[in-house]
């Protein structure tokens, strides 16, 4: 027996080599592995392999053995028989999540990270052991303490047991190693990932992540300074790679504060390389919250034969290189109408009550397939499969409603539209909506008026500059034309509100009247420029004069101002 472990990095890795001879004289078809009680509850993953066909995996399956009630036992059946006096090499791969204690439990920014690993300098099992050999592989040369029972040997950053002759069944002895540890101690703590199906030809995926550095944690301030100047941290976390399929598209990466832009992707031939790097970098004991999301073509995932239809995809992807999933949701969203949903997973998961969720164009809501497992490592990565049954009709359920959803919209529109449904017409209503608008005429028209008192002064003023008596006239015939007209348009407003609203009509009496004091005050002023212009006074008789004159348009401009107010 051969007994690898590995502790470079947070998780420990046994790969063990066992030599199985059946000295019996019946045919042997499987064997139990027992699992180290320190390490029992800390086991993420087993699997083994024959060494002869490496890709094809055994069965492993949890057992128990009366009178053992404290171990865990695991049952591996062999390809085929094993002969009386014939023997076999089975691989066996063994990982722990959390089986490395940090010690120091607190360590300073500027400190490097130690942990402990304590074990069995055994190989634990129910069987003799004529000769077996343990290997510790640590992520350093730097050992602090490791246990010394002879004989042993180190050599840079592998530290050598045994071999170890005839040994009993559930043989122990402490093993332990105290080594330099700066690996990224990450843990995510919890996963939710949706995977929603739409027979209109995408998948849409996304993953929200718990995410923990569950190093040894940080003691005292952290200092952005020292960091940046020293490089120090090394047991810190500022980046990890995410690897997603290769026809995932769209892919986002975000938190509560929103899109994080400190991300790189590289499009692989077999896969999509997602670095991501949090806002922070993470500390022992700190921790984020983050999700992202892509897309990806659903022939790539889905097959049917008629109304029958399978999901094949993974239960996760690779979210980080040693990555440890302390409890991961998975949420499958069906289309509306999916019925008879049966999962095939490639280890045990628990199958909670089925879901419904809502979302656009939807009735009786789409189904929701939800499987929860604890403790997930990287040889988690398989493919699950969803078999459902979905009548290819219900494809046009959404665009239906969508085209009833608009039919009805339009017919309601031309009946309101079209039709009547007062009882009796408010005379006294329409009237006042009547009034209301040609008020609301009158107000613009007399704005455009007012408008036309600039248009007078400006050309005053340039005549007394230019001295162009035929410019001026030009000018100041086309003014004299605009106004007529916006006053006979008035006028023509006055008539009609005579018959609606008396009181208004001679309110708008009461601004033509002024109009037509304040015109004539436009007419003094343009008769005082052409004197000036004449020389027929002089510039100081000029200025007194139309001083007066702006004084008194002053005071016929506020009177119609007060004039338009009461309306």
């Amino acid at each position: 027996m051969d007994r690898k472990i590995d502790i470079a990095s947070h998780l420990v890795k046994t790969y063990t080599s066992i030599t199985i001879e059946n000295r019996g004289s019946s045919t042997v078809r499987s064997f139990l592995y027992v699992v180290d009680p320190s390490l029992q509850t800390k086991l993420s993953f087993i699997g083994a392999v024959t060494k002869d066909n490496k890709d094809d995996r055994l069965k492993v399956q949890q057992t128990t053995v009366s009178g053992h009630d404290d171990k865990k036992f695991w049952r591996v059946t062999l390809p085929s028989g094993l002969d009386a006096g014939r023997s076999v090499t089975v691989d066996v791969e063994a990982i722990f999540a959390h089986a490395l204690t940090p010690y120091p439990s607190q360590i300073t920014q500027a400190e490097k990270q130690s942990v402990v690993f304590d074990g069995n300098l055994y190989f634990y099992t129910p069987y003799q052991t004529v000769s077996q050999k343990t290997t510790v592989v640590t992520s350093s040369a730097v050992v602090e303490s490791y246990t010394k029972t002879k004989p042993v040997s180190i050599s840079d950053n592998v530290i050598t047991y045994g071999p170890f002759e005839n040994r009993l069944p559930f043989s122990e002895a402490p093993l332990r190693v105290h080594e330099e540890n700066n690996a990224a101690f990450l843990t995510v703590t919890y996963l939710e990932r949706i995977v929603e199906v739409s027979h209109w030809g995408n998948i849409a995926v996304e993953e929200h992540v718990d995410l923990r550095h569950s190093g040894a944690t940080l003691k005292g301030p952290f200092s952005r300074f020292d960091y940046q100047r020293n490089q120090d941290g090394v047991s810190s976390v500022k980046s990890f790679k995410t690897i997603l399929p290769a026809s995932a598209r769209d892919v986002y990466y975000r938190d509560e504060i929103g899109n994080i832009s400190t991300s790189h992707m590289r499009e692989l031939d077999d896969s999509v390389e997602l670095e991501l790097r949090p806002r922070f970098p993470l500390f022992g004991g700190w921790k984020t919250h983050y999700y992202i999301g892509y897309n990806v073509p659903s022939y790539e995932y889905l097959y049917n034969k008629g109304d029958h239809y399978a999901l094949k995809m993974r239960f996760v992807d690779h979210l980080y290189d040693d990555m440890v999933i302390d409890e991961a949701v998975i949420k499958v969203i069906l289309p509306e109408g999916s019925k008879d949903m049966k999962v095939r997973t490639p280890f045990d998961v628990i199958r909670e009550e089925d879901d419904v969720h809502y979302t656009y164009l939807d009735t009786t809501g789409r189904p929701v397939i939800v499987m929860r497992k604890f403790n997930l490592v990287e040889q988690h990565i398989q493919d699950f499969e969803l078999h459902y049954t979905f009548q290819r009709f219900m494809l046009l359920q959404e665009p239906l409603l969508v085209v009833g959803a608009f039919y009805l919209l339009f017919l309601a529109v031309i009946v309101y539209v079209r039709l009547d449904f007062s009882i009796t017409k408010d005379e006294a209503k329409e009237s006042r909506l009547r009034v209301a608008s040609l008020v609301e005429e009158v107000q613009s028209v007399q704005d455009r008026r007012s408008a036309l008192y600039q248009s007078y002064d400006d050309a005053i003023n340039r005549f007394k500059t230019s001295k162009d008596s035929g410019a001026f006239l030009a000018s100041r015939k086309k003014v004299d034309a605009d106004y007529r007209q916006l006053t006979t348009q008035i006028h023509s407003l006055q008539q009609q509100l005579k018959t609606e609203a008396p009181e208004i009509a001679d309110k708008v009496a009461e601004l033509q009247r002024l109009d037509s004091q304040y015109k004539e005050q436009i007419a003094l002023a343009i008769s005082l420029a052409e004197k000036l212009v004449a020389n027929k006074i002089s510039r100081q008789q000029y200025l007194d004069s139309e001083g007066g004159v702006a004084t008194k348009r002053e005071e016929i401009y506020q009177k119609m101002e007060g004039v338009r107010a009461t309306f």
